[in-house]
């Protein structure tokens, strides 16, 4: 779709912790999930109101219910413009605490929401989406021209690039993965790449020949122990010696892994003498940890992403991150969480990588702490 074109979706299945709903958040487009309603009765060229806010959906309204509308989407936009005045300032609190503070993004296409909202870099770029919506794999010399872009574009501010985490509810046909009964605990992500290194070997081989092109750090996905992070180094060490042997020039990027797993948070003390960062995927943190899967709309009511078990490991890996001079930062969507914002802060979060649509809000929360 023409995301310009797009004013709003309103979805009868599904879950609001969904990719999809993410996706929508961090489009900045208001999205509906699980409304219950019947679409054959909608025909087009129905007028409806969307309020992302209220959650609600108000098809053929009144006059009044127009109206109301209208007035909140200008309330709206002088919120924003307000925002706007915090572009080229520091995310830094009244006592000189600083957070760097970056933009989660599905594809090239995003980038000028980055730009256009004063990111200070990428702290999560979902590769995954190269792989999607096509009938074969990328090729290396197609993600290298991703990375090279979005690098080049985004000049010296950091770029991290997850590694394709295929699998659970991201379903690509031409990679043949077999049904499953619990797909989210199954065979994804660094599971993959582990088990099929060909794919994972031309991933790497683009990664790191675009760390030329700018500030580069990879990250990746799925961990849960320090096994994995080895065996990830030895495939990393012979794509390195096969760039060299070819004579292409290669950079050197840091290297981190997301914490979204409990057993990575249990052990993150052991895991922070393998990586040069940590990055923690709230969304799967706390499906894994509540036991919540969170494709199922019948459990929302379940998934308490404030749960004191969520915010005791974020913790326990803040704090393992530095006990090792490692930064630590929170890429899934509770770092977008305007509630939580000053627990992180005085957690001790490095930094917080949110939706495009969030940074500037996110920017007057911090900006606004003692």
């Amino acid at each position: 779709m023409d995301k310009d074109k797009v004013l709003a979706f309103v979805t009868v299945h599904g879950s609001t912790n969904s990719h999809t709903a993410i996706l929508a958040r961090m489009m900045n487009i208001p999205a509906l999930i699980g409304v219950p309603m019947d679409p054959e009765k909608i025909t087009n060229g129905t007028m409806a109101v969307v309020d992302g806010f209220a959650g609600e959906v108000i098809f053929n309204p009144d006059e009044t219910e127009s109206s109301r509308a209208r007035k909140r989407i200008r309330e709206e936009q002088e919120k924003a413009e307000l925002l706007r005045q915090l572009k080229n300032k520091e995310t830094v609190t009244k006592s000189g605490r600083k957070v760097h503070l970056y933009a989660n993004i599905g594809n090239v296409g995003d980038l000028g929401y980055v730009l256009e909202n004063d990111a200070e870099g990428i702290g999560l770029f979902r590769s995954e989406f190269l792989y999607l919506g096509r009938d074969n794999f990328p090729t290396e010399e197609e993600q290298f021209t991703a990375y090279k872009q979005v690098l080049q574009t985004m000049g010296n501010k950091k770029v991290i690039i997850r590694t394709m985490d295929i699998g659970a509810d991201k379903k690509v046909d031409y990679f043949h993965l077999a049904p499953e009964e619990n797909p989210a605990l199954g065979y994804r992500a660094i599971r993959i790449c582990l088990t099929q290194p060909e794919i994972f070997r031309t991933q790497l081989r683009a990664l790191f020949r675009a760390s030329c092109y700018g500030n580069l750090a990879i990250m990746y996905p799925m961990i849960t122990s320090v096994e994995e992070v080895q065996k990830i180094y030895k495939i990393v060490d012979a794509v390195k010696k096969e760039l060299a042997a070819e004579d292409i020039p290669y950079g050197n990027p840091e290297q981190g892994i997301m914490i979204e797993t409990p057993a990575a948070a249990v052990i993150s003390d052991e895991l922070a003498q393998q990586v040069d960062f940590f990055s923690i995927g709230t969304n799967d943190l706390t499906q894994y940890t509540l036991a919540v899967d969170r494709q199922n709309d019948k459990l929302d009511a379940f998934c308490n992403t404030h749960h004191p078990a969520i915010l005791r490991l974020i913790r326990l890996v803040t704090e393992n991150a530095h006990k090792y001079g490692k930064w630590a930062g929170i890429c899934g969507e509770l770092g977008a969480d305007l509630t939580l914002t000053e627990e992180f802060v005085k957690m001790g979060l490095d930094e917080l990588s949110v939706s495009p649509s969030m940074i500037l809000k996110v920017r007057d929360r911090i900006r606004n702490l003692d």
